[in-house]
Order: C-alpha cells, then structure tokens, then sequence
C-alpha cells in the first residue's frame, strides 16, 4: 500500500475544490460539490436539507459560507483515493490560519487511515492547500436572536437515545438530525416519542466513481465522519432556526485507539476536536449556534449505566457497524463484543442475550477482540470503543456480581472464565469502581444543560451545589 500512495502522489498531484451549487425550494435546499483529480476522476456528491421555516437561503453569505465549510470536510473522502499532495480550493475564503487548521483536522482525522495502510506522513508536507480565488472573508459576527431550540443527532445507538431522555423536559424544543435514516435512528426518535415532522432527516448520497475507484484498489480508509456531523448539523440548525447542537460524545472518545500514539479511530469525537471546531465555527462562520457534546462529563460506563435504565430502547438500539444495513446486531465483531461488555454490569446475561441474539460472552472467537479491548495488545478494534480501564472494570464487576448479583448461580462465561485465569479478576478488584462517580468536567456545556444532566444525578463539574 505504501508503493501506491506514493505512486499516486507522483501520477496524480492535485486535487480541486472547484466549487458547490444550491438549488433551494419552499422545503429543501440541494447542494452539489464538484471535486477532481485531473488525469482520474471527477466527483460530484450531494447533500439535501429540508427545511421547516419559510426562509430563503441560497444568497445567504454565512450559508454560502457553511456549505463551502461542508465542502471541506467532505472533500477528504475522495482526496484519499490518490492523496495528491496539493489541494486546490477554486471557492470559499481561507486565510494561513484556517488552512491550518483543515490541515489538523484532515491529518489526525486520516491517522487510522495512514496507520492500516503501513503509511508514514507528517502534518507539514501531506498536504498543500492553495486558495485559487479572490473570494473575501465573509462578515462575523456569532448573532443571530431568532435562533431557539435543541438540534439532536441521532445515530441509534446507546449514547444519542441517552441524550433524548436527558433532554425529556425540552422535548418541544427538540430536533432529532438523521443523515440517511436507517431502522435503528428511525426506531430511535419514535421509541422517544417524536413525530416526523420534529425530525430533520437530511440525505447524503457519495459519489458513484469514488466507490467505482475503490474497487479498482485506490487507496480507502477510514476518515473524520463526526466532523462531517459537525459542519452538516450547523447547516440544518442554522436553515431551521435551531441554536444549539447537542451531541452525544463521551469522554472515553478522547482515548487513542493504538497506545502511546496520536491515532484514534474516534477523533472526531474527541474533545480535542469538538473544542477546535466550536472555535472554528465561531470565528470563521459565526452562524450563531453552539455545538458541544452533552455526555462529554460521562464514560462509556456511565453512559451504559444510565442507558439501562432506558428501557424502551433496549429491543430497538444499534450500534454494529456490520449489520448496519439490515439493522441487525452481526454478534460477532468488536463493536458488538464492547457493547455487550460495557452494558454487562447493568443487565443480566439471559438480558443481554435476548438484545444480542447470543452469549457473546461465552463465545471462543471473540477472544482476540477481547484481548484487544481489554489491553492485552498494543490496538484496540479500530471502532467507536471505551477506554480499556473501564472496559476491565465493567467485567471485573460483571464477574463479582455472578458471586453475588443478578447473574448469582449462573456458570462464568468462556471469556470471563479466561479472565480470571489470566489473574485479571484480582487485579482489577482494587479499582474496578472508579469510573461509579467519574466526571469529566472539561466540556462545553451550557449552565441550563448542565441543570438537565444534574437531575439525573450526572455531574459536569459546571454547577457546584
């Protein structure tokens, strides 16, 4: 893979932004970007918004300027089929300032990518950005009164079905944002009883010769999609009067996924990220929202501890990026395996089995993922994961209630059994409670939020009582 990328970045040495265009309706705005990699391909992905207030848009300069901004991020995913080493943007301002940050979040964002594929880069020279246009820099000024209420996206897993409850007493206010709505988000917004017309359910559809290219061996991987959820929800929040943008990003997102190294699958989802775009947001675009994580006090152990008791969820929740499109738990990757694990000290095994289809616990194969999730090897599974010191104390603790808890009695699943036998179990004992009342408290979050959080008993570190 490494003899590719460099041949591709000698063959192909550019990649252009050329430009976007918006058609706009009473109920939707479409928007259509034009890449290309002269010599290769040229790609035009969509996106589609709908709207639900009568307003128009498409001379807005701060829009213009949100979707140049979406245009950004999206452009990754087809750079990285040859990498050429410039970009060139055609439309939209950017100063030094901006440029490098793009640079930041398109290098950190690609570090599982360079990682898998065996590639070795540096933040200064993977990539030049040349402005190619005498565009201005649009007027800021992060104002906007008519801006009110909650945008929630929805991935229909555990953590955004958590956010809803939590934001139960602003249900009027909230907006549940879907990008291409599958069973789970669907089942989601429904199980907390919202009607369609409270969700805004954007399509984004990828461009046919990037996938075409992928099958042929050009270079794939994974890229900054929560970024793409960033930009694009500020977009949705914006065109519909929405002022804040509440995510469903825990703490436990800030850990790397290869130990001792800047690659993390989820880092996107880091804090590091949410701080650098809400910054961004407010002093390049200034739409006048406010983006910022809700869980981010919260673990993985926490947020699995509070979901438990969010019980109209539990039959309908997904999180497995291989069943993801029949809807299905697969009950064999490490997606699935994590969230059994983390969920384990709250539901009992027979529950668990019900959700999952099969004892996960109690399966062989699993064991490498296991190893890995646990901290026995260098990586973790490259997926949306906990830390490994509150995965080993959910099991530890999984393991001490089959002494003592809901599991009393019930044989020791295969993995747990090796767990033990590893002298895991007694290590583990000391500190296995630690994350019972572990909070964050670098985040972002609004008093009136941190409010919400505090009476369900979730500290945020941002209202001393």
């Amino acid at each position: 893979m490494v003899q590719k990328y460099k041949e591709f970045r000698e063959k192909y040495k550019t990649f252009i932004y050329n430009g976007y265009t918006i058609e706009e309706s009473e109920d939707k705005i479409d928007v259509v970007y034009d890449f290309s990699v002269p010599g290769l391909s040229d790609f035009a992905p969509t996106w589609s918004f709908p709207k639900k207030i009568n307003k128009t848009y498409k001379e807005d300069e701060k829009f213009k300027n949100m979707v140049f901004s979406l245009g950004m991020v999206e452009l990754v995913s087809y750079w990285k089929i040859a990498c050429p080493p410039t970009v060139l943007v055609k439309c939209g301002y950017l100063d030094k300032e901006m440029i490098s940050w793009w640079k930041s979040l398109y290098f950190n964002g690609l570090g599982e990518f360079y990682y898998t594929n065996n590639i070795e880069e540096n933040q200064q020279d993977f990539m030049e950005i040349i402005v190619d246009n005498d565009i201005e820099k649009t007027a800021v000024d992060n104002i906007d009164i008519s801006l009110d209420g909650n945008l929630v996206p929805i991935g229909g897993g555990k953590d955004s079905a958590l956010t809803l409850d939590i934001l139960k007493e602003e249900k009027d206010k909230n907006y549940c944002y879907i990008i291409n709505p599958r069973g789970a988000t669907i089942e989601t917004y429904k199980a907390a009883g919202y009607s369609e017309d409270k969700v805004i359910a954007v399509k984004r559809t990828l461009d046919r010769n990037m996938l075409e290219l992928n099958k042929q061996g050009y270079l794939n991987g994974h890229t900054p999609f929560s970024a793409i959820v960033a930009f694009s929800a500020t977009i949705a929040a914006y065109v519909n009067g929405l002022k804040y943008i509440a995510l469903s990003n825990e703490s436990s997102a800030n850990e790397s996924t290869v130990e001792g190294s800047y690659v993390n699958h989820q880092y996107s989802k880091s804090f590091q990220f949410e701080k650098d775009f809400h910054d961004y947001e407010k002093s390049h675009i200034g739409s006048g929202t406010y983006y910022f994580s809700l869980l981010r006090p919260m673990s993985e152990f926490q947020i699995a501890k509070h979901f438990a008791a969010c019980t109209e969820y539990h039959d309908i929740f997904r999180s497995c990026n291989v069943g993801s499109k029949e809807d299905i738990w697969c009950g064999h990757c490490p997606k699935c395996l994590f969230v059994w694990l983390i969920l384990s000290p709250f539901l009992s095994q027979k529950r668990l089995t019900e959700i999952f289809g099969r004892n996960l616990a109690d399966d062989k194969e699993m064991e490498k993922y296991f190893s890995q999730l646990i901290g026995l090897e260098k990586e973790k599974p490259f997926e949306c994961v906990g830390s490994r010191d509150e995965i080993n104390a959910s099991i530890t603790l999984t393991i001490r209630d089959f002494e003592t808890g809901f599991n009393k009695g019930d044989k020791l699943p295969y993995l747990f059994e090796k767990y033990k036998e590893q002298g895991l179990y007694e290590a583990n004992l000391p500190t296995c409670e630690q994350f019972i009342d572990f909070c964050d408290d670098v985040n972002l979050i609004p008093e009136k939020f941190a409010k919400m959080l505090a009476k369900k008993g979730i500290e945020s570190g941002k209202i001393k009582e």
